[in-house]
């Protein structure tokens, strides 16, 4: 249940609507991670649901690979995913399938959320914060401090040690003001096919990126051993 002050912040957030990014080929899972199952349902049918529940959301674009549209659509039928506005097919580049899903939210939508529909343990928490840094800023990016020591390297060959005091880990839902990541995406998807970040494409164009609340457990699985530690996580969440 959301604390007072997430409820005050819900009720003062303009209209919001999410995009679910779930275009990839899955190659280095060696499957369709998005259908492999997570606590007796597919991934991304916990992906969507997070968002469904979310108070702040009203409305789910989900983009999905070309032809792929209807099994996305029977998914959200089958889990009561009732928020979802449309299911549109993804473009060659990251840049391109985001666009694809921005244009088609609701118009009224003041916010946009734009999600890897990999990760399926998104807090409302994170969700409503990054929406909420992004309504005051215009861009926000849920992130965490990186822990691990970072190496730059060179054809095997270490050539930096970055300081790791300021390097944080980026998440999603990376939140928007619609106008700004209409912008800045339609621009990447003309010029910068090598975007693979929204909030990279806002930055292209000049926009202010300002962090919002990560967690370490809003994982993206991308290996089976990222599946592997969603179980857990999901495990110690049911308390079982």
């Amino acid at each position: 249940m959301a604390r007072a002050s997430e409820k005050l912040k819900t009720a003062r957030l303009p209209y919001a609507a999410a995009v679910i990014v779930a275009a990839g080929s899955g190659t280095r899972f060696g499957g369709d991670k998005l259908m492999a199952d997570l606590g007796g349902m597919p991934v991304l049918a916990r992906t969507l649901l997070a968002f469904e529940r979310s108070g702040a959301i009203g409305a789910i674009v989900t983009v999905t690979r070309p032809g792929n549209e209807e099994t996305i659509a029977a998914l959200a039928r089958q889990y009561g995913v009732t928020k979802l506005y449309a299911v549109v097919p993804g473009g060659a580049t990251r840049a391109m399938s985001c666009l694809a899903g921005v244009m088609a939210v609701p118009p009224e939508a003041e916010l946009i959320a734009i999600h890897d529909g990999a990760r399926p343990l998104v807090t409302e928490e994170v969700i409503l914060d990054a929406l909420w840094t992004a309504y005051r800023h215009t861009a926000a990016l849920p992130a965490v401090p990186v822990r691990d020591t970072i190496k730059q390297a060179s054809e095997g060959v270490v050539t930096a040690t970055p300081d790791r005091v300021g390097l944080f880990a980026a998440q999603t839902p990376q939140c928007f003001q619609a106008d700004l990541i209409r912008a800045a995406l339609t621009d990447a998807a003309q010029n910068a096919p090598e975007v693979t970040d929204d909030c990279m494409a806002v930055e292209r164009i000049g926009g202010r990126i300002t962090l919002s609340r990560g967690s370490e457990e809003n994982v993206k699985i991308t290996t089976p051993l990222d599946l592997k530690i969603a179980e857990l996580i999901l495990r110690g969440r049911q308390g079982t």
